[in-house]
């Protein structure tokens, strides 16, 4: 279970920046935080201040890529690598030919909400379900390139999905660290079935997340939670694969779900080195959404604290969970650097949007529709306007929590909480099942009310 090497390998044209003090070094601590500070590392490439790649070629190369049958090329992370970390070779990588996920537009909500143009980048396409996917195939090539067996991550459901797969894809092991009964088992099967070691803790997702700091700096264990920037450079390819899909052409806002973070940490990255690459001319603003039942970036940033303040988080976007963001101050940078915003949403909300997005003939899981919840306040506040172009980044699969959705259409989702009376202006939203005699005229007669609705 040991590792070769307890460092990070050599990534030649990268470094690790300290997210506060600046530190620069080429390798960084099992536990990703500087050795200075304390504070999160981020991965930056000091040759592109003297030689940047050429605009042009860069999107011709990735064009070109796209009629490739080579495995590193059918990825669409990989499909990116001038602006990833480097390899030697590329059988070394491990993938699962994740990315290059759809964007679709949105026309019912659209009318909806009132702006003229609404699409959703879907990364719930990905192979297991969600968006952790386009990280966890940069950082999972790195755990075993630097010679690591084991890997291991905290997670509410999707992050231990995503790991475990990569993990059985590339030939190691993967230990999970999920909260007893606060996760889908939707997204526990998945790791339970790509084999990994799964523990299911007596606390929180943030009291997972702490055990797991401690672990790898006691025992050969490669992190893979956001924490770690290999995932944060996968995930910035969304933002780069999005650009391209829309002929490199910015919307004017991109609303992304808040949970640990990471994400919306990552997509701003990318845009801010898009534009300074010359691949963009101007920064779309980057909106994150929290669940109001787990809202400590919007509080920290509403109360211009200096400091995080944590919460204790519910809400029933499970992903979303989480009440003490590792990657908080990335995120608050990246809202700042692109003029976004942070808001809140409440459960009916969530739950609402939800159901607007399945509507579409999309679906995905209740932490993704935060986004178009999030989007109907910043359109009531005027910080987006009617006639501005919108995406929604959807993060996870309407499979992801198939109970949500069936106790949301047979009226079970609200019971015995305070939005049970209010959730009955949900109820056109509804569609359960009807039992019926089995005879025709009982479904001829379903279908002629159904008609009539």
């Amino acid at each position: 279970m040991s590792p070769h090497s307890s460092s990070p390998p050599d990534l030649r044209q990268a470094a690790f920046r300290c997210i506060s003090c600046g530190d620069l070094s080429d390798s960084a601590s099992h536990d990703f935080r500087c050795a200075h500070c304390g504070d999160l590392l981020e991965i930056t490439y000091p040759s592109w201040q003297e030689s940047k790649p050429d605009p042009a070629h860069l999107k011709q190369i990735w064009r070109e890529r796209r009629l490739s049958s080579r495995p590193v090329d059918l990825s669409g992370v990989w499909r990116f690598r001038e602006l990833l970390p480097i390899l030697e070779t590329e059988q070394q990588v491990i993938t699962l030919r994740e990315g290059d996920t759809p964007l679709y537009e949105l026309p019912r909500c659209a009318r909806i909400t009132g702006v003229s143009r609404l699409f959703a980048k879907h990364q719930g396409m990905n192979p297991t379900g969600s968006f952790k996917d386009t990280g966890m195939t940069v950082a999972a090539t790195f755990a075993r390139r630097a010679g690591f067996q084991w890997v291991a991550c905290a997670s509410t459901g999707n992050t231990s999905a995503s790991m475990a797969a990569y993990a059985a894809r590339g030939g190691l092991r993967s230990l999970v660290l999920v909260p007893e009964g606060k996760i889908s088992w939707s997204k526990l099967s998945q790791a339970l079935d790509y084999g990994a070691v799964t523990c299911q803790l007596r606390t929180d997702f943030d009291g997972c997340l702490g055990l797991l700091q401690q672990l790898v700096l006691r025992a050969p264990v490669y992190q893979l939670n956001s924490i770690n920037p290999f995932r944060l450079e996968g995930q910035k390819t969304l933002a780069i694969e999005l650009l391209e899909q829309l002929d490199w052409q910015p919307p004017d806002h991109i609303i992304v779900p808040g949970g640990n973070l990471g994400n919306s940490s990552a997509i701003g990255k990318a845009l801010v080195e898009l534009r300074d690459l010359g691949l963009i001319s101007r920064l779309p603003r980057l909106s994150v959404i929290q669940a109001e039942g787990a809202n400590a970036l919007v509080r920290t940033l509403r109360e211009g604290a200096q400091h995080l303040i944590p919460v204790t988080p519910e809400t029933r976007a499970t992903a979303i969970r989480i009440g003490n963001p590792a990657s908080w101050k990335k995120a608050a940078n990246v809202i700042e650097a692109t003029s976004g915003a942070c808001e809140q949403v409440n459960e009916l909300e969530i739950a609402q949007a939800k159901a607007e997005i399945g509507a579409e003939g999309i679906g995905c899981e209740p932490a993704s529709a935060v986004t178009l919840a999030g989007l109907k306040k910043l359109l009531s506040r005027g910080f987006i306007k009617p006639h501005q172009t919108v995406v929604l980044v959807l993060t996870g699969n309407l499979l992801k929590d198939p109970d949500y959705t069936i106790d949301f259409h047979r009226d079970r989702l609200f019971v015995g909480t305070r939005e049970e009376i209010a959730s009955g202006a949900l109820k056109s939203l509804r569609h359960p099942p009807i039992v019926l005699d089995a005879t025709l005229d009982a479904i001829l007669k379903t279908l002629e009310q159904a008609g009539k609705s």
